[in-house]
């Protein structure tokens, strides 16, 4: 199924695929279900569904865009790939910066591949401390062995593996820290290091090319280009969804609506409870659009000696756990040269003299397993604005995190370290680090994104707790699933696609054993 993807760009979708050019007029359409949103979650219902002989559309606000459009031209890609251009943040002191993607597909197109099972201590907690039914790890195993098969789980072939994250390796094993090689869903990686702005190989398993070619294989409808403004309800019965064309220039343009049985919303954890919001739904437990998580991220830029050409190799081959017990992860990653200068503090001939290392730079970026909590709330349009307070337990976690990276950093053989906060000055030596605890740091000076939003309708065992049951069903709304990161109970410490992935499986498995119900 990989080679579907070569043969399609965004002027030839392949058969089943429908873009904005083709609903130039006010559109009806019938099935059995409706998938709102085509990433980790939407499209692994869709295939599943569809496979089991439903008939079942996606809608999806992006476009489509395949493997042939992909380039290295990281402005163009973020404007066609990423919702509001990449340029979304959760307000809050710092704001923190995040990206979704914005294409069929969904964010799976422009992550960096790390596929990792929930850890079994989150699995234990969602179990017993939130009560959820059949999530243990061995309850899982089914769900997780499925999605590694269908998105090819593997390491990194050796010859990928570029000098970034070789160096980081190399100080991890200086320093006798765990550092383990990622699980990535790729097909034989080249190592272009393009994973953030579209695979351009195909190599990369994303959404793209497994989940929506099965779903299209077994007669599942996508439409691209479909803002879906509402669901719609008979009594408490989810019907169906209306929405609008969205137009080239970001206009609305021609109403569409679909009449189903049964109503999938995997917009993400910002966009599923907007949806719900606007749908009039409201939630016994008052979560609907509270505990937020976001995994904060960190990022260092360091200086070597040595020609490292970031560009060439891929993105995290390698993830140092030493810490995880303390929610850290460490990591190399490639960031584009406009990007890097965007957040140097910088100006004029100085910035030109920095970025002048470019080829010789290492970007190395730190996760953190949050404990504060966020929410969105929704602007009078039914529009989400995102709000985050970074606690001052994670505020200090993440000054000890950075200090560990820069010693990381360093025993690889670093020559100087920009930090990225405070005032922004530059480590050159680990006799420097100390400084990073000296000065009075302050939240607003720290630089923090994120692609890991999770939580706001989440799972749990009664509805004055929890927004949905342990199997993604709404309560207090019939017929209507959620199937995305929504549904976290708490943020887990990894990358979540996988995750999303087996728990859409899951969500379906218990839809098809229970289809006189559910799928009538």
């Amino acid at each position: 199924m990989t080679s579907f993807a070569f043969k399609f760009d965004h002027q030839n979708p392949p058969p089943g695929v429908f873009t904005g050019a083709d609903l130039y007029r006010p559109t009806t359409l019938h099935c059995d279900v409706v998938v709102v949103g085509s990433g980790a979650g939407g499209s692994t219902a869709a295939a599943e569904l569809a496979e089991a002989g439903y008939d079942v559309i996606v809608l999806e606000e992006g476009g489509y865009y395949g493997t042939n459009d992909f380039n290295a031209k990281a402005s163009e890609m973020i404007r066609t790939l990423y919702r509001d251009g990449g340029a979304t943040m959760a307000m809050g002191n710092p704001p923190v910066f995040y990206q979704e993607g914005s294409t069929v597909g969904g964010s799976t197109v422009v992550n960096g591949g790390m596929s990792w099972r929930t850890p079994e201590k989150i699995l234990t907690r969602w179990s017993k401390d939130d009560q959820l039914r059949d999530i243990l790890p061995e309850d899982m195993e089914p769900f997780f062995e499925r999605v590694e098969r269908r998105i090819h789980v593997r390491h990194q072939d050796p010859e990928s593996i570029g000098r970034d994250n070789a160096l980081l390796k190399l100080g991890a094993d200086a320093k006798k820290w765990e550092v383990i090689p990622n699980l990535r869903n790729q097909a034989h990686c080249t190592g272009s290091n393009n994973c953030a702005f579209g695979c351009p190989t195909g190599a990369k398993q994303s959404a793209l090319i497994t989940y929506i070619p099965r779903a299209l294989h077994f007669g599942a409808r996508v439409y691209a280009n479909v803002r879906v403004k509402q669901i719609t309800f008979k009594g408490t019965r989810a019907t169906g969804v209306t929405g609008n064309v969205v137009n080239p220039n970001g206009t609305l343009g021609s109403p569409i609506t679909v009449h189903a049985g049964l109503v999938i919303s995997a917009c993400g954890a910002i966009h599923t409870p907007a949806l719900l919001h606007r749908s009039k739904y409201r939630s016994q437990s008052k979560l609907l659009g509270g505990n937020l998580s976001l995994h904060p991220n960190g990022k260092l830029i360091a200086v070597f000696d040595e020609d490292i050409r970031g560009w060439e190799g891929v993105h995290q081959a390698f993830q140092v756990r030493e810490f995880q017990d303390e929610g850290f992860l460490f990591a190399a990653v490639n960031v584009p040269p406009g990007i890097i200068a965007m957040g140097m503090h910088q100006y004029g001939e100085g910035l030109g003299e920095v970025m002048s290392d470019y080829p010789r730079m290492l970007i190395a970026g730190m996760l953190l397993e949050d404990t504060a909590l966020g929410r969105v709330r929704m602007d009078p349009l039914g529009n989400p604005n995102t709000f985050y307070q970074l606690n001052d337990f994670d505020a200090e976690r993440l000054i000890r995190g950075t200090a560990l990276l820069c010693e990381l950093i360093f025993e690889a053989g670093a020559r100087k370290i920009f930090i990225p906060f405070g005032s922004g000055g530059e480590l050159t030596s680990p006799d420097d680090i100390p400084k990073l605890f000296e000065e009075k740091i302050s939240k607003d000076s720290l630089e923090l994104f994120t692609v890991h939003m999770m939580g706001t309708a989440k799972m749990g065992a009664a509805p004055q707790s929890a927004v949905t049951n342990d199997f993604g069903h709404v309560f207090g709304a019939e017929q209507l699933v959620l199937c995305d990161a929504s549904l976290f109970p708490s943020p887990i410490g990894v990358n979540p696609a996988e995750t999303i992935h087996a728990l859409s499986t899951r969500n379906v498995a218990h839809l098809l054993e229970n289809h006189t119900k559910y799928l009538r």
